[in-house]
């Protein structure tokens, strides 16, 4: 068996303004000091990596895995969640996704469209020059609102989505087969890659492509009250990255799953920080060493009670007490007997 290699730290939700998440070297030395040995690298924010450097320049990359290095880190995978939803958006959300794009691209769709998937193509190339082997993003969406149909949906029209879902992803992924690099979704609602069946008819309408494969979140499932513990015996072959991300779903009279249109406390399903939710990560780490999963456990803070640095601060010990060092030998092994055939065949009563 392989072992699961952590504790590494998402930055998307750390990098602001104010020293130390303004800098990378500085940002670095305080994940390192946490006790995280990697950083999953957010793709948005070119004050801390710029993209486009990445992909046309290896000194550039040189000199940023000398800067982590320097942290006593390394970096566990490339993001682009932001730039991977603008691939597919239904019109209906243009307006709340285009903060998302450059200023000069916001009102313009199209352009939009070929600007993720550009940033895409350009991960895949900075993830090859960084010696990376996968990637995390999200899928995008052009069925999402159609997930609780009234009126039902007409017939073929989930085909139809995934069929063009994967026609503006399947260069992508191409591209990104071509530089050997693994493409993780994150399975998320909103997204139309969101639980088990969706990401199986998107592998279906990629024609099984070797590239398209699994961010695995327990978080999500949890919020959708799916059995995440069977997700890994169903698709542990297809999980490449590990977000370890908490969360709890409190049921009560008002509210379920949907959340009431409420603040993330006030809903049922809500994300904590790593031990205070209800996710059995003593399971999920059991289950991703068995199959043998030797990718990064990656802690993601998205907590609506507690603040951002007690939860990186306490993220490293919690990764690291679950981390597996995989048995070399069976616990039986001090009674084992040699291979003997003519007692094997005593033993079985076999003349």
């Amino acid at each position: 068996m392989k072992q699961i290699k952590g504790p590494a730290i998402f930055l998307a939700q750390f990098i602001s303004d104010e020293a130390p998440f303004n800098k990378l070297v500085d940002i670095c030395q305080w994940a390192s000091n946490l006790g995280y040995k990697a950083i999953q690298m957010p793709t948005s924010n070119p004050e801390i990596f710029d993209l486009e450097k990445a992909a046309q320049s290896q000194d550039y990359c040189d000199e940023v895995t000398s800067i982590i290095a320097q942290a006593g880190l390394t970096i566990s995978e490339l993001s682009t969640h932001l730039q991977g939803q603008l691939v597919a958006v239904h019109p209906a959300y243009d307006e709340m996704f285009d903060n998302f794009a450059p200023e000069h691209l916001r009102g313009d769709p199209t352009n939009r469209t070929q600007w993720a998937n550009d940033q895409l193509m350009l991960a895949a190339k900075a993830s090859r020059n960084l010696g990376l082997k996968t990637h995390v993003t999200f899928s995008g969406a052009l069925l999402w609102h159609t997930f609780y149909p009234w009126p039902q949906r007409p017939q073929g029209l989930v085909e139809d989505g995934f069929k063009e879902l994967a026609a503006r992803w399947l260069p992508i992924l191409d591209y990104f087969d071509e530089m050997g690099v693994d493409v993780c979704y994150e399975l998320h609602p909103g997204e139309d890659l969101h639980d088990g069946v969706t990401f199986e008819r998107f592998l279906a309408a990629t024609n099984n492509h070797p590239r398209v494969n699994i961010l695995y979140d327990p978080s999500h499932f949890v919020l959708q009250q799916l059995d995440y513990l069977a997700f890994i015996d169903l698709y542990h072959s297809r999980i490449k990255a590990f977000h370890v991300k908490d969360a709890e779903f409190n049921a009560n009279g008002k509210s379920g799953i949907y959340g009431g249109y409420q603040s993330w406390q006030d809903r049922p399903g809500r994300f904590r920080s790593l031990g205070d939710g209800q996710v059995d990560f003593n399971g999920i780490f059991s289950k991703l060493t068995q199959y043998g999963f030797d990718g990064w456990a990656v802690l993601e803070w998205e907590c609506c009670i507690k603040d951002s640095r007690q939860g990186a601060k306490e993220g490293a010990p919690f990764i690291q007490q679950h981390l597996i060092t995989p048995t070399a030998k069976a616990f039986d092994d001090f009674s084992a007997m040699a291979t003997d055939t003519q007692r094997n065949k005593r033993i079985l009563g076999i003349n």
